[in-house]
C-alpha cells in the first residue's frame, strides 16, 4: 500500500511540475495569450467581406483569434529562432529609427511589411500563406505594445525586475499580461468592451504605417517607466496606465484589420 501511494504522489508531483512549466511558459509571451487574442477578435469585426472568405480559405473553422498566439508558440522550436528579434524593434531614447537602423536580423517594423508583401506577391502555397498571416496577425499586435520598442538598455522592461501585486514580475510581464489579465476578463469581454469608435478615428488609425506605430510606442514609454520610486506595483499603477493599455489593443485590432483588407481588396 505504502509502495502504490508513494507512486501517486510522486507522478502527482510530476504533473504539477509540468502543468506549472506550462504556465511559466504562457505567462513570458508578449501581450500575454489574452492581449492578442484581443487585438484579432477586434480586428476580426472590421474586416471586409472580401476579406473574410480569404480568411476562410486560409483558416478553414479557425479563428484569427484562434491563430494569434501561434508565433509566440513556436518559439519553443529551436528551426524558427530566427524569428525571435521579430517580435520587438529597438529605438533609442532621443533617436529616430531612421538613426537606429534595421539590425542585420531584422525586427518587428521589418517583418510586417515582410509578411505583408509576401501574401501580396500572390505566389505563396497555402501553408506559407497561413505561416505568413498568422505572424502578420502577432507581430501587429507586438509593436503596439510600448516596451517591444525598446530603448536598447533593459531587454524591453525584462530586467527592470519588481513586485505586482506582492507577486515577483518585471515591467516587461506587467505590460504583456500582468495588467490585462487582472482584469479577469476573456478575450471576446474585452473586445466587446474596446471596440467603440467612430468612423472618422477608425479612417485616422488605419492611415498610419507600422513606423508610426512604433513611434507611437516609444512616446508612451516614458510614462511606463515612470514606477514613482516604487518596486511593488500596485493599483495606483494600474489605475494611471490602464487607458493607456486599452487604447493599444483596440489601435492593434483596428489596424490589423485596416492591413488585411488592403492586402486582400
Amino acid at each position: 500500500m505504502y509502495i502504490y501511494i508513494s507512486y501517486l504522489q510522486n507522478n502527482m508531483v510530476k504533473k504539477a511540475i509540468f502543468i506549472l512549466g506550462v504556465f511559466g511558459a504562457v505567462n513570458a509571451l508578449s501581450w500575454g495569450l489574452t492581449g492578442h487574442r484581443v487585438v484579432a477578435e477586434i480586428a476580426q469585426k472590421h474586416l471586409k467581406s472580401k476579406t473574410k472568405k480569404e480568411l476562410k480559405r486560409v483558416f478553414g473553422h479557425e479563428s484569427m483569434a484562434y491563430n494569434a498566439n501561434w508565433m509566440d508558440f513556436i518559439k519553443s522550436d529551436p528551426q524558427y529562432d530566427y524569428m525571435k528579434p521579430w517580435h520587438y524593434a529597438t529605438i533609442p531614447d532621443g533617436m529616430t529609427y531612421e538613426q537606429a537602423g534595421t539590425p542585420p536580423e531584422k525586427d518587428v517594423i521589418w517583418a510586417i511589411g515582410h509578411f505583408k508583401g509576401q501574401i501580396e506577391s500572390d505566389t505563396l502555397t497555402l501553408d506559407e500563406e497561413r505561416f505568413a498571416l498568422r505572424c502578420l496577425i502577432h507581430l501587429v499586435g507586438d509593436i503596439h505594445q510600448p516596451l517591444h520598442v525598446g530603448n536598447g538598455k533593459d531587454k524591453g522592461g525584462n530586467d527592470v525586475k519588481l513586485k505586482f501585486f506582492w507577486e515577483n514580475s518585471n515591467l516587461h510581464r506587467v505590460w504583456d499580461s500582468d495588467m490585462i489579465d487582472g482584469e479577469k476578463l476573456s478575450f471576446f469581454e474585452w473586445s466587446m468592451f474596446l471596440d467603440h469608435s467612430e468612423k472618422g478615428e477608425i479612417e485616422r488609425l488605419q492611415n498610419s504605417t507600422p513606423l508610426d506605430w512604433a513611434m507611437e510606442s516609444v512616446a508612451l514609454r516614458n510614462s511606463v517607466y515612470d514606477l514613482k520610486g516604487k518596486d511593488n506595483l500596485t493599483y495606483d499603477y494600474v489605475f494611471e496606465h490602464k487607458a493607456q493599455v486599452e487604447r493599444r489593443l483596440k489601435e492593434a485590432g483596428i489596424r490589423l484589420a485596416g492591413l488585411l483588407n488592403e492586402i486582400y481588396q
